[in-house]
């Protein structure tokens, strides 16, 4: 797993986190990702024609996994519900499950683990924006696919426009299709449950989520086989960008103190400061012992006695 290290020093910086900081920070990520889906909309006919250019690469490729896990899916009811249910649930039910066991039970390493998928995240809307792609479910009949969203709709919750809830199909970007963080986020959470569950069944299910989630997301017709590889390329680029995002986030949290102690070194003294020289320090009207302010001059204030004058005052005359 990632660690964070303090410029120049050998240890991990104690940065002390807090869920009512933590929590908006997810749901900041989560409306940037749900709001680059539904602007990243692009032209139909070009998100067509890549989704047709994907086809044409995976034939030449010899990858061809969609159709018959789109024909399994479509004529065993018992296998394309259940999928259908896993397309459109666990996506946002795992992966927020994973980050709050981490964040209670894996503190040190929360921090880059999270930094790590909103990484990812930020790179799969890049990919959204610039090559939007229509799934499989969207092309033509003549392409032998099949839309089980559409099909099964009736067992769940969703329409026949992708996961969405019925009635807010029209909220949500189909053609953000290329890469498939579907996959992406689920490897996120393989490789969290491999590395820190601890046991053979969270093991375990840190291979076979990623795997069938992938196997789920072809065989519902909405992504292609280049999505989910497209998916696992962009969670290693997060991986690898991930470090220096931490550290450009140190020297940031570093900079805000630094910045508020300057301003108020290089602040003006308050008006009727009593400070009278470095290092002295007096209460407003009080005098420094041993010495006397007076236009009479030293031991010369009406009433004034002998002993008040200086320590060069004459004795006086007897």
């Amino acid at each position: 797993m990632l660690q964070t290290e303090a410029p120049g020093t050998g240890t991990a910086p104690r940065i002390r986190l807090r869920w009512w900081t933590e929590l908006p920070l997810i749901v900041l990520v989560y409306g940037c990702y749900s709001a680059g889906r539904l602007l990243a909309r692009g032209d139909v006919s070009s998100a067509v024609g890549h989704g047709l250019a994907i086809l044409r690469a995976e034939k030449l490729l010899h990858l061809n996994a969609e159709h018959p896990l789109n024909r399994l899916f479509t004529h065993e009811a018992w296998l394309g519900v259940p999928a259908d249910f896993w397309y459109a649930s666990l996506h946002y039910l795992v992966t927020p499950a994973i980050l709050v066991w981490l964040f209670r039970t894996r503190t040190g390493l929360y921090r880059a683990a999270r930094t790590w998928l909103m990484t990812s995240t930020f790179i799969g809307l890049i990919g959204f924006t610039l090559v939007p792609t229509c799934p499989p479910r969207l092309l033509s009949p003549g392409h032998g696919f099949v839309d089980t969203m559409a099909q099964y709709s009736s067992y769940g919750w969703w329409g026949g426009q992708a996961s969405a809830p019925r009635g807010l199909g029209g909220m949500t970007n189909q053609y953000a299709a290329m890469p498939s963080l579907h996959v992406g986020w689920a490897l996120w959470c393989g490789v969290m449950l491999w590395r820190h569950g601890g046991t053979r069944t969270a093991k375990a299910a840190g291979v076979g989520y990623p795997l069938l989630t992938a196997l789920v997301v072809m065989g519902t017709a909405n992504h292609y086989s280049l999505d989910a590889v497209a998916g696992v390329a962009v969670m290693g680029a997060g991986l690898l960008l991930t470090p220096y995002v931490l550290r450009a986030a140190d020297r940031v949290r570093a900079a805000v103190p630094a910045a508020r102690v300057t301003a108020v070194a290089g602040a003006a003294p308050v008006a009727g400061s009593s400070i009278v020289s470095g290092g002295c320090q007096t209460s407003p009207g009080e005098r420094i012992p041993r010495q006397r302010e007076s236009r009479f001059g030293p031991g010369a204030e009406p009433g004034a006695s002998p002993t008040d004058a200086g320590d060069g005052a004459p004795a006086p005359a007897r």
